[in-house]
């Protein structure tokens, strides 16, 4: 189906609550009675008189339901329900037909028809089953639309940045994505390896399927094995009903391991296994399970230390890392900057109702200047505490955290450790102020520890 008309049909029908209906007939008598009659129940109704016809206007105007007749002067609506379908799968399809018999019917639902009516007979039915139909169609049409922006938040365009650093791992990434090629991300914390996966997955001929996450640094060795590979009922206390693993969620589809460094030596003698012969164990079963999934890595370590140092198999590197792309940190694409910097202003303005008409430059120089350990997704969080701070239309360079600003500071006015913790102060209060006193979100928005934030608050004294 054509994108552009797609949308054209989503504008018309979703923004508008309009339901449009196609009737090919070629009895005048009867498309007008069944135009007038969907009119009546507030359809919108566009007739054609031949399959010809009625195939031209469906590309057009592409209607959620078609009322077509099963003879008609250049076809047979049976065979024709077969095209429609399989340009238009979300599109429905009633069948009417002055004769009836049972073949047809058979045909008719076989090639995707949603019912097969008989005219006169079954008149009373048309109303309820359009209107089934209609529901269907339009819940088949908001899901492909909600795909389709999925697909798009998750493509290779989505991945903000133009400096020969990122597009480099881009291409590298463009290239390996079709393939079933297990694929191993590198990069500092930060630097959006799972966007890269995500972005991966969705160029594969595996998006259809599955795109499951696991953080391995997130649990435990016993925890990880049973949330990787599942476990039996009875394998341990507690596990009272067998459980899928993750590993099998992510059959066919794309299974993505972040910070697999951490993961214990013998479960990646058992990951290897999978690598190897695509075989597994649940944890506590001697029956070994066949498995068909991508894998793709990610470390913020180097991964071939790790194995000198003994904590990382060094078989499992090899087979890891038969595709490697190392994602630049945001040090070293600086020029992505503003545009980085103007998607988040622009998240965060929807996220918290605002309206921003831009940054000044001073506020985009700092960004610049500073040195980003946590990379973009520091960046993101520098970006959200300013978007909350700002009262002005654009963002200035004292919504910025207080380490932004010491430059800033004037001389000769107060001493310059007098002045930073006046800005850190002031910078407390104002985070404080925004969560209405909640100092566990107030501590996440800075990026300090609970601790430290209570320790602040007592040192400033801020009530």
């Amino acid at each position: 189906m054509p994108d552009e008309g797609f949308k054209n049909f989503i504008n018309a029908n979703f923004e508008t609550d309009l339901k449009t209906v196609l009737i090919i007939d070629d009895e005048p008598q009867m498309r007008q009675m069944l135009a007038r009659l969907l009119a009546s129940e507030g359809y919108e109704v566009t007739q054609s008189e031949n399959i010809k016809s009625g195939l031209k206007a469906q590309e057009r105007n592409f209607f959620p339901v078609v009322l077509c007749d099963v003879k008609l002067p250049d076809g047979n609506g049976v065979e024709a329900t077969k095209i429609l379908k399989e340009k238009y799968p979300e599109t429905e399809i009633i069948l009417l037909t002055a004769y009836g018999n049972i073949h047809d019917g058979v045909q008719a639902i076989k090639n995707g028809a949603f019912d097969y009516l008989v005219k006169g007979d079954d008149n009373n039915k048309i109303i309820p089953l359009l209107s089934k139909a209609m529901d269907k169609a339009l819940l088949q049409f908001t899901i492909r639309e909600l795909q389709t922006k999925l697909n798009g938040k998750y493509s290779f365009e989505n991945i903000i940045g133009k400096s020969n650093e990122i597009k480099e791992a881009i291409e590298l990434a463009k290239k390996v994505a079709p393939t079933d090629a297990t694929v191993l991300l590198t990069g500092e914390t930060g630097t959006g390896k799972e966007v890269f996966a995500q972005a991966i997955h969705k160029g594969s001929k595996r998006n259809a399927k599955s795109f499951v996450a696991l953080n391995c640094s997130a649990f435990s060795k016993e925890i990880l094995e049973s949330e990787l590979f599942g476990h039996k009922a009875g394998a341990f206390t507690g596990a009272i009903r067998d459980k899928k693993g993750l590993i099998e969620e992510a059959h066919t589809g794309t299974l993505f391991l972040d910070e697999i460094s951490e993961m214990s030596p013998d479960l990646q003698s058992k990951l290897l296994r999978v690598l190897e012969n695509g075989e597994y164990f649940k944890v506590g079963d001697t029956k070994p399970h066949k498995v068909d999934v991508r894998i793709i890595a990610a470390t913020n370590r180097n991964l071939k230390e790790e194995c000198d140092k003994a904590n990382f198999r060094l078989d499992l590197f090899y087979r890891l890392s038969a595709f490697q792309i190392q994602l630049p940190t945001l040090n070293e694409r600086k020029s992505d900057m503003p545009e980085l910097a103007t998607h988040f202003l622009e998240h965060f303005s929807a996220k918290l109702n605002k309206r921003f008409s831009g940054m000044e430059n001073d506020f985009v120089e700092k960004l610049k200047a500073h040195h980003w350990q946590g990379n973009v997704r520091e960046l993101k969080n520098v970006m959200e505490r300013a978007c909350i701070l700002e009262s002005n239309e654009t963002l200035t360079v004292k919504s910025l955290p207080f380490e932004f600003q010491i430059n800033n500071i004037p001389s000769g006015t107060a001493s310059s450790a007098h002045s930073l913790s006046e800005v850190e102060m002031q910078h407390i209060r104002k985070i404080l102020h925004y969560t209405k006193g909640n100092k566990t979100e107030t501590a996440r928005l800075l990026g300090i520890g609970l601790t430290t934030l209570y320790r602040k608050i007592e040192e400033y004294k801020i009530s």
